[in-house]
């Protein structure tokens, strides 16, 4: 797919306005420069008439991924699910916004970097699926996620300045999830200043109707039902303001954001998310020059991120778990004998400074070299102050003074060596350094429970400073068989450091375990600071074809890839299956091969309307070449068929959901399997000039299913207890939910 520069208001305008037959408004904002991408094999954009339409069903920016190909969606909180590539996720992907390479500040990973952007303040949103050109790599094996905000408007030549925006609201009935935005524009022919916010929130969410017999059980055996998903709401806040000024060929943006998340509750963690506030400054300058271009940016970040016990965790069935205030009512608990569990603060605080400056130069018709020099600075504390009941009495600290700094340059040279073929060739050098200072565990004394002062004295007394040097290649070619037919294909090896969750959590004391986890598995994790770091090898190749017009096409694409040094759980000295188990992290080996399938295509004009077509099948499968064992969270073999009807004003859909049985699970976490299942979502939107209404219905049929990525489900009650919950339940997927929005632009 090419990339194509649109932004979200070009898109609703051109899908309403045009579309029901007026006038369209006059153009009179244009959009500055950027550095341009390389359009390697794979890459595929989401179309900017798809956020619309995904914004009135959710508040969570990865859900607009769902139909690219290859993607797949980790289960975490409910605007905070980490993307997976062909079955590597989290930061085993490269994931910017704006141009920032942002980290997950906290030991569960509860805020990803796409969880800072709401999906109103989108503009493109790009995916590097495939083979990853080097310029847009980096520390990273499993491809690359480019989200960029709306780019500066101004007014054209001569005009005057202009005022103009958009407002949205939107209701779900399933969680009672409402929420709104707001965005405005003042545009001048040199200066543009705007502002958006969005804010969201939602209560648990019922699972599907036909089994609501789902159950869990607690200490004491007592069981009882459950028509909700424990720990599913949430309620966030995000606000932008950027200024920007242009000259003739010159563009400079400051941009200033912030994010206020009073909680985000998680199913599959053992603890939730109780406050998250994030200030980020983003500064970037482009140049136009006659042979090429120039682009620089600087940001700064700080996330200061809590966790402890939602209310849905501190309810201990019929048990004393210690002090605490009465328990809230919770309607799908009910037990008024229980306790509430004492309070247990986790502060995190991140601070990330990054600089870039990257360049192309036309070298002569039809070749670029992109190069360009990366600079980023990760600072990481992670603290849990003292709170009674055995943690105590002083404060245990996680990771200390957390260093992880990444120094990198490129060279990357695009070439059209005939008129059927272009070629792409790159390569990186990246220097990644980490290091962690002293810890201390709850208690010092040396009979401290699970053995903190013991493992803290050898974490304290070992050389724990790591640096890596890491290579990164590419090599990309597409011919152009035919006007109607494309083949791209090559070969890539990328590297990726460990990050500083992998490295430096010390503790194998049960309950310091369970809190360093960010798969969602309800396994505890200690770190290893000896890890090497992950190299990738991956053969790919798209197959295309395509109408004159596009409206018709197929895409066939295979891969593999084998990870030298993947970073995968291991037993420690005890393990129970069929149970949560205190695992480490040891460097492996690991492959990975399947085939994204693709399609569109016209089913004709009709006296209701034109109908259409729309196919995404994909499966994967993985294997630890070490043990032997199935990779984690692979998801199962899955397709989306969407029938599209569009007629004046009108765009409707009927989509089909089908995933097939997970079977192949990886042994070591005692993954759950989860079993196939098929949903039926309809969608329906009428646009005005200015106005546009949506409509959805998701899981038409109110099926219950299980959530292949989500999860073992641990979200409610005796969550400290590491098998004081049930093992085997995975985290339910959502009910039946209707869905209204509203969009209106001035």
């Amino acid at each position: 797919m090419g990339l194509r520069r649109l932004t979200l208001g070009m898109a609703l305008l051109g899908a309403s306005g045009a579309a029901a037959g007026a006038e369209p408004l006059q153009t009179v904002i244009v959009r500055a420069s950027r550095i341009t991408l390389p359009a390697a094999a794979g890459v595929q954009e989401v179309e900017a008439a798809n956020h619309a339409r995904r914004r009135v069903s959710s508040s969570d920016t990865a859900e607009l991924l769902q139909e690219v190909p290859g993607v797949s969606l980790v289960g975490a909180g409910g605007v905070s699910s980490l993307p997976a590539i062909h079955g590597l996720a989290d930061d085993r992907l490269r994931v910017k916004v704006d141009g920032m390479d942002l980290i997950a500040a906290c030991p569960n990973h509860m805020n990803p970097a796409l969880s800072y952007l709401d999906l109103s303040q989108v503009g493109t949103l790009r995916v590097y699926a495939g083979l990853t050109p080097v310029s847009v790599g980096g520390d990273s094996i499993g491809g690359t996620i480019i989200a960029e905000t709306a780019a500066p408007w101004f007014a054209a030549a001569g005009q005057d300045a202009v005022l103009r925006g958009e407002g949205g609201t939107f209701y779900r009935s399933n969680g009672a999830g409402q929420g709104g935005n707001v965005a405005a524009t003042f545009a001048g022919e040199r200066l543009s200043l705007s502002y958006s916010g969005a804010f969201a929130q939602a209560d648990n969410y019922k699972a599907g109707g036909a089994f609501r017999s789902f159950v869990a059980t607690g200490r004491d055996g007592h069981t009882l039902p459950v028509d909700e998903v424990g720990s599913t709401g949430y309620e966030t806040r995000n606000h932008r303001v950027v200024l920007a000024l242009r000259s003739a060929r010159q563009v400079l943006e400051i941009g200033l954001g912030y994010q206020d998340m009073p909680d985000q509750l998680y199913p599959n963690q053992r603890m939730d998310l109780l406050e998250n506030t994030q200030r980020v400054v983003n500064a970037r300058w482009f140049g136009q020059f006659e042979r090429g271009a120039l682009e620089a940016r600087a940001y700064h970040e700080q996330v200061e991120h809590l966790m402890d016990f939602g209310a849905d965790k501190r309810y201990w069935y019929g048990s004393n778990s210690g002090t605490g205030a009465p328990c809230s009512p919770i309607r799908f608990m009910g037990d008024p004998a229980g306790t509430c569990a004492a309070g247990m603060p986790m502060h995190t605080r991140g601070l990330t400074t990054g600089a870039a400056l990257r360049t192309d130069i036309r070298l002569g018709a039809g070749d670029l070299l992109r190069a360009g020099l990366e600079y980023q600075r990760y600072r990481l504390d992670d603290w849990w102050p003292a709170s009674g009941g055995g943690m105590g009495p002083g404060v245990f600290w996680n990771i200390s003074d957390g260093e992880r700094d990444r120094r990198a340059l490129f060279l990357e040279w695009e070439a059209r060596p005939g008129t059927q073929w272009t070629t792409l060739l790159g390569v990186r050098f990246e220097r990644v350094a980490s290091d962690a200072g002293e810890v201390r565990g709850y208690n010092t004394m040396p009979n401290a429970p699970g053995g903190q002062s013991t493992e803290a004295s050898a974490f304290n007394a070992s050389d724990r400073r790591r640096s890596d040097d890491n290579w990164d290649f590419a090599a990309l070619a597409r011919w152009e068989a035919t006007p109607a037919v494309e083949l791209e294909f090559g070969y890539a090896h990328k590297v990726r450091s460990p990050s500083l969750y992998e490295r430096y959590p010390w503790s194998t004391w049960m309950m310091a375990a369970t809190m360093n986890n960010f798969v969602g598995d309800g396994n505890g994790y200690a770190g290893n600071p000896d890890l090497e770091p992950e190299a990738a090898d991956t053969v790919s190749a798209t197959l295309t074809w395509h109408s004159a017009d596009r409206r018709r096409e197929l895409r066939v694409a295979p891969y593999y890839t084998r990870v030298d040094g993947y970073i995968d759980a291991v037993r420690r000295t005890m393990f129970t299956p069929g149970s949560f188990n205190v695992l480490t992290y040891a460097n492996q080996s690991a492959r990975l091969q399947g085939l994204d399938l693709s399609g569109r295509v016209p089913l004709g004009q009709t006296p209701i309307g034109e109908f259409g077509l729309q196919a995404v099948v994909s499966h994967v499968a993985g294997r630890n070449r070490v043990s032997g064992d199935d990779l984690y969270n692979l998801m199962p073999l899955h397709a989306r068929l969407r029938l599209t009807h569009q007629r004046g004003g009108w765009d409707n859909s009927l989509e089909l959901v089908a995933v097939a049985d997970k079977d192949d699970v990886a042994d070591v976490r005692n993954e759950i399997p989860t079993r196939g299942y098929e949903l039926v979502n309809l969608s329906a939107s009428y646009s005005w000039q200015r106005i546009r209404v949506d409509l959805a219905i998701e899981n038409l049929l109110d099926r219950f299913y299980s959530l292949p990525l989500g999860g073992a489900y641990i979200g409610q009650g005796g969550t400290m207890s590491m098998n004081g919950i049930p093992w085997g339940i995975a985290v339910p997927g959502r009910g039946r939910s209707v869905n209204v929005g509203l969009t209106a632009r001035f």
